[in-house]
């Protein structure tokens, strides 16, 4: 079983300084590889290439994320062929958000048209790792939609998939057996966000569509400014996470780091997997 962390590409010396530091620590870790995403319509495109050359002199691997909605073929043939020639061979390829302002989407319109692009030009260059939403995507028109597009990513060329964060294991669970049906045969790694700042927390959740328990909410919310509290049942609580899905057979774990160690460290301290 594999463990990646993802960061994000600050955008000030003191960002990076702080980046670079989080990465340290948790380099202690058997960590497979360290991820950057890259920002709506490429706009951290060049934060995300100086991130992932600082993160390979920190980890066995780096990984940057890729996505197309807002640019053009030969754009994007640029920047693969820049990390080509880096020694780069692995991407995360999503579709992408449109920058705020921004009134059409570019020469791509999803990211199975990515996978297809970077397949057909790059071959077997590049192995590649696409996003799955196991509590569906929310722009989604159905159910059973979302995940027939997924297992279209998955033909088009993907090696696997790394999930939107979750806080119930069964969704994960049912996710999986459903794309098996469809013929669907790759590692799918579930994506974990450690719990530290509620209001945070809400509004990522909010925009992404990933589902806070009522349970959980209600013991966040009644925790008020007591900020150590939060942080304490947030620990327990993913520590359990993490738990039931080694217990049921994960390929892996997926940390959304948010450029921070301590609740990496401390959930790790718990389940005891990848010290």
């Amino acid at each position: 079983m594999e463990l990646s962390i993802e960061f994000f590409p600050p955008k000030t010396e003191e960002g990076f300084s702080r980046l670079k530091k989080a990465a340290k620590k948790l380099s202690c870790l058997q960590i497979e590889y360290a991820s950057v995403t890259y920002g709506a319509g490429g706009s951290t495109q060049e934060g995300t290439h100086s991130a992932v050359l600082m993160l390979s002199d920190i980890f066995k691997k780096a990984v940057p994320h890729i996505s197309c909605i807002g640019s053009n073929k030969s754009n994007i043939e640029n920047i693969l062929n820049k990390y080509k020639k880096t020694g780069f061979d692995h991407l995360i390829v999503l579709r992408g958000d449109l920058p705020s302002g921004f009134g059409k989407g570019g020469e791509f319109s999803n990211a199975i048209d990515l996978v297809e692009f970077i397949r057909k030009n790059f071959g077997e260059g590049f192995r590649i790792e696409v996003a799955a939403y196991p509590e569906i995507h929310p722009q989604a028109s159905s159910p059973e939609k979302d995940i027939k597009y997924f297992s279209e990513k998955i033909k088009a060329g993907a090696n696997g998939a790394i999930t939107q964060y979750f806080f119930n294991s069964d969704a994960y669970f049912k996710f999986v057996d459903d794309v098996h049906k469809l013929g669907v045969d790759v590692p799918i790694v579930p994506g974990i966000m450690p719990i530290t700042n509620f209001t945070q927390l809400a509004r990522f959740s909010d925009n992404c569509g990933a589902e806070i328990p009522r349970w959980i909410r209600q013991r966040l919310s009644a925790f008020g400014d007591d900020s150590e509290s939060i942080y304490l049942f947030g620990i327990d609580v993913i520590s359990d996470l993490c738990d039931q899905l080694i217990s049921g057979g994960v390929p892996g774990l997926h940390f959304y780091s948010m450029n921070r160690a301590d609740a990496i460290l401390k959930i790790n301290e718990n389940i005891g997997t990848f010290t």
